[in-house]
């Protein structure tokens, strides 16, 4: 019987065999069978991709290490930056750029070393004055007790008392233990301290070889801008540093004359004390700054380290808001804004050592790209000079209001 379609109609295609898997597709068995196996690639993918894991981390690790000897390294360039002039000026007259340098270093070691010597041995003076007086200043202040909430303390009493504390026990006790972090963190100071005078006196000494190096890698074009670029640096680190100076000038002569006509030993040493800390160590200058003439002032009468903190914080206002904003504008041709940022964001990211070295950064970062922004002539609009306009679309607000009532309640807007 010949098949049928399923309209019950016989068909006229006879049915055929199965056509054959073409020749060069497998069966599906095999498909399946060959699917399992690993691609050729995909073990040098795998290793590649472990090889940039590891080589990452390891990136990582190097750079968490050398992190301190990065800083060190950025602090001696600013410092080079900043010793730059007087090199170069040196050496203009004939004089070798690594003599120039020495002699700058030089005199920079005196000057400091002076002023170590000359402030340490004030201050060594006024603890041995302060601890021969200090019998004095308890009898007072036990006197005073003994007054205002009629007690009978006697001065032997709070001296055996307090020798025989347990607070005063634990206390040397910690301070003998601390006195091997201390020699480390001192150690590791002065350790610093070598390592950005060496790093700056290279820097400074073999500048041009520097440059030069750094332009024989680049393309004439690219070797002015480099060229452009440190010479702005140079010009911004100079104007940060001489505004630096100039506020610590100002602070130091304010804080000499309050000293001095308070009556407190040491006023010029302690103005220049006060100046070169609170400008030249950031956010924590301005405390160490005013300690010490308070402590100077608290043996001379203690009311007058009240009076000296007090003028500290209204004079630490004034530089802050009106003082350092003007100065540091016009010395590195930022805005004062900008500048205060600046500090900001330098401090979140190297602490410190940002908070110095974050205004010279941005105003050279500020003067190089100005180059190449494009600027146009402002419109004479009176909108660019603050002065808001009237709306096309009618009268403002104010007036609306006004004409509603003058047609009192329910009236309509005169046109």
């Amino acid at each position: 019987m010949a098949p049928t379609a399923e309209d019950g109609e016989p068909s006229d295609r006879q049915a055929t065999p199965a056509a054959p898997a073409p020749p060069g597709r497998p069966p599906l068995s095999d498909a399946v069978a060959q699917g399992g196996r690993m691609p050729r690639w995909l073990p040098r993918a795998m290793v590649l991709a472990l090889a940039l894991i590891a080589s990452f981390q390891l990136g990582s690790w190097a750079f968490h290490q050398l992190t301190g000897l990065l800083i060190n390294i950025l602090i001696a360039f600013f410092l080079a930056l900043a010793i730059e002039p007087a090199v170069s000026r040196m050496a203009a007259h004939g004089m070798r750029r690594g003599l120039a340098t020495f002699l700058v270093f030089l005199g920079l070691a005196v000057v400091t070393a002076g002023f170590i010597t000359l402030l340490g041995s004030m201050l060594a003076g006024q603890i041995i004055k302060m601890i021969e007086g200090f019998p004095d200043y308890l009898d007072s202040l036990i006197n005073w007790i003994n007054e205002t909430f009629h007690t009978h303390l006697k001065r032997v009493d709070v001296q055996e008392g307090l020798l025989h504390s347990d607070w005063l026990r634990k206390y040397v006790q910690n301070s003998a233990a601390g006195v091997l972090d201390v020699s480390a963190q001192v150690l590791g100071g002065l350790f610093r301290l070598l390592t950005v005078g060496l790093f700056s006196f290279y820097f400074a000494a073999d500048g041009p070889r520097l440059r030069r190096a750094l332009c024989s890698v680049l393309p004439p074009a690219r070797q002015a801008e480099v060229l452009r670029a440190w010479e702005i640096a140079v010009d911004k680190t100079g104007g940060y540093l001489y505004s630096r100076g100039l506020m610590a000038l100002i602070s130091g002569v304010a804080h000499y004359i309050l000293l001095e006509a308070m009556g407190v030993p040491y006023a010029p040493v302690l103005g220049v004390w006060v100046g070169l800390v609170s400008q030249f160590i950031p956010t924590i200058g301005t405390y160490l700054a005013g300690a010490l003439p308070m402590l100077i002032a608290f043996t001379v009468n203690p009311w007058y380290a009240v009076w000296v903190l007090v003028f500290v914080v209204i004079y630490q206002q004034f530089e802050n808001y009106v003082l350092q904003p003007k100065l540091t504008a016009k010395t590195v041709d930022i805005h004062p804004a900008v500048a205060f940022g600046s500090v900001v964001a330098g401090t979140a990211l190297l602490g410190a050592v940002g908070a110095l070295i974050a205004i010279p950064a941005v105003a050279t970062l500020q003067a190089f790209l100005g180059a190449y922004v494009k600027r146009y002539a402002v419109t004479d609009d009176p909108r660019v000079h603050g002065h808001r306009g009237r709306g096309r679309g009618g009268p403002g607000m104010l007036t609306r209001v006004r004409r509603l009532w003058a047609g009192g309640p329910g009236g309509r807007e005169q046109p």
